[in-house]
């Protein structure tokens, strides 16, 4: 689960030390119950009513933080990743002293601070159930969601995705934001306009976390901007700006991977995600330059980013998972929509067959197993590990062999010969290409071996030696 680190705490007076060596401490820790009492006290005094009348003295207090309550206030934001301040606070009904302070309070850094102790606190189980029981403070959270204050917006996003990620309470919140249809504009305005990589890769994370508990409420996004009419009035579209899911989507991604492209894992499974139901691909293609970008986007990340020919084999561990949602997307996109022109494009079989079958040499090196390890690790450690990272790899192979057999089967005599011609289609990357294809796409196979031994008999000839298989079927 995510934490929110803050300032480091300043060191303690003695009065305070005094008071901890008395037996005011925290459960086990050595935190001041009186101290954070204090504070508590405080935050009530800058949301009560007298203190939110509005005069313009007023009006300044909602909006600045004394720096000494900001320190303090920081101090129980670092506090509050432990267990038992969390539960204290949780006792002393702070979380209903937070709400009071998000509902009234004006002061950004005020708002970020208690949205992140709130965080810190539903990191963990008991606490978490907790909060989401409460539909008041529950509304008070996602309409957090419309502020415009980046940080507060990064630690709303952080405690919904911290309850997103329990079990016993994701429902809930999946309800409420369905719930919310302005939700849905406020994070895709988020996703379209920032610049802050850190929030667009949280947002990102809450997106993908929905869309993976529940397919109706990605279904219904996905629709929601398909909905709205594309020729509207520029006066009426500037009043009501129309977000369209997979754009915005878009815009975040390239955003994303303008700063690190290892980060945007999140946004290409959103994609993924969306091309596992047939709305979620139509609006893919069918939007207008949409399909477009996004194919550019992806086929210039596998071509030129993700997996290169100088990258040490062993680099495709740490890529396996983003190289799977970044192939399937592709796949989608050329299964559904072949008569897109962008398809068409001079060599983009040929660019795509390099890519996948770098991809599937680099696989085959990094699932050769070390004779002798002297590794430190536990076998039982090690295997639980291999496991993991063979599901994934077969995941992606099973991508990759799919993908490439769509290709195979789109190939012209033309294209086979500058394949050859090339590189793209020599004998070591039809064989590798074969190994992994064989035997589950042997009709792709044994048609491709037709059509080149009308380019080139003896390429054809060498392959079907190595392939016996081949050799009676062709």
């Amino acid at each position: 689960m995510d934490r929110n680190p803050s300032p480091p705490p300043p060191g303690r007076d003695k009065e305070e030390e005094e008071e901890v060596a008395g037996g005011d401490c925290i459960g086990s820790t050595v935190y001041s119950k009186h101290w954070l009492f204090g504070v508590l006290s405080g935050l009530i005094q800058i949301v009560s009513p007298e203190n939110t009348k509005s005069s313009s003295d007023d009006e300044e207090q909602l909006t600045d933080l004394d720096e000494e309550m900001e320190n303090e206030i920081c101090r129980v934001w670092d506090m509050s990743m432990d267990e038992d301040v969390a539960l204290f606070l949780q006792e002393f009904n702070a979380p209903d002293i937070f709400m009071g302070v998000l509902a009234k309070s004006k002061c950004p850094r005020l708002r970020e601070i208690c949205v992140g102790i709130l965080g810190n606190m539903a990191c963990f189980q008991e606490i978490c159930v907790s909060i989401s029981s409460d539909k008041n403070l529950g509304q008070v959270l996602l309409h957090c969601l419309y502020d415009s204050d980046p940080p507060t917006l990064l630690e709303t996003s952080r405690l919904l995705l911290t309850c997103l990620s329990q079990a016993e309470v994701a429902s809930v919140w999946v309800e409420r934001i369905r719930e919310h249809p302005a939700i849905y504009d406020s994070i895709c305005f988020i996703m379209s306009s920032s610049t802050n990589v850190e929030l667009l890769v949280k947002v990102g994370e809450v997106v993908d976390k929905l869309f993976d508990l529940d397919e109706k409420l990605m279904l219904e996004w996905v629709r929601n901007g398909a909905a709205q009419p594309l020729d509207q009035p520029q006066e009426e579209s500037e009043e009501q700006p129309v977000f369209r899911l997979v754009p915005c989507i878009l815009e975040a991604a390239k955003q994303v991977r303008s700063e690190n492209p290892e980060w945007l894992d999140v946004y290409m499974h959103i994609l993924q995600l969306l091309t596992t139901v047939d709305d979620g691909i139509q609006a893919i293609v069918h939007c207008p330059d949409t399909g477009k970008d996004i194919w550019n986007l992806l086929f210039d990340l596998v071509c030129h980013e993700f997996c290169q020919s100088d990258d040490p084999p062993i680099i495709l561990q740490e890529q396996k998972t983003v190289l799977a949602s970044v192939f399937s997307v592709l796949s989608a996109i050329y299964a559904s929509q072949t008569e897109q022109e962008y398809l068409k494009i001079e060599k983009v079989d040929l660019l795509l067959i390099d890519s996948l079958i770098r991809v599937l040499q680099n696989m085959e090196q990094c699932q050769k197993k070390p004779e002798n390890s002297a590794e430190s690790n536990t076998e039982e450690t090690k295997k639980t590990d291999l496991t993991q990272d063979d599901f994934h790899l077969k995941i992606l192979k099973d991508i990759l062999c799919e993908f490439l057999s769509n290709i195979f089967q789109a190939l012209t005599k033309e294209t086979v010969a500058q394949g050859v011609k090339e590189g793209q289609l020599s004998k070591q990357k039809c064989s590798s290409a074969f190994q992994n294809l064989l035997p589950f796409y042997s009709p792709v196979v044994e048609d491709f071996i037709k059509i080149l031994r009308e380019v080139d008999k003896a390429l054809a000839d060498d392959l079907e030696k190595n392939f016996p298989s081949l050799k009676v079927q062709t």
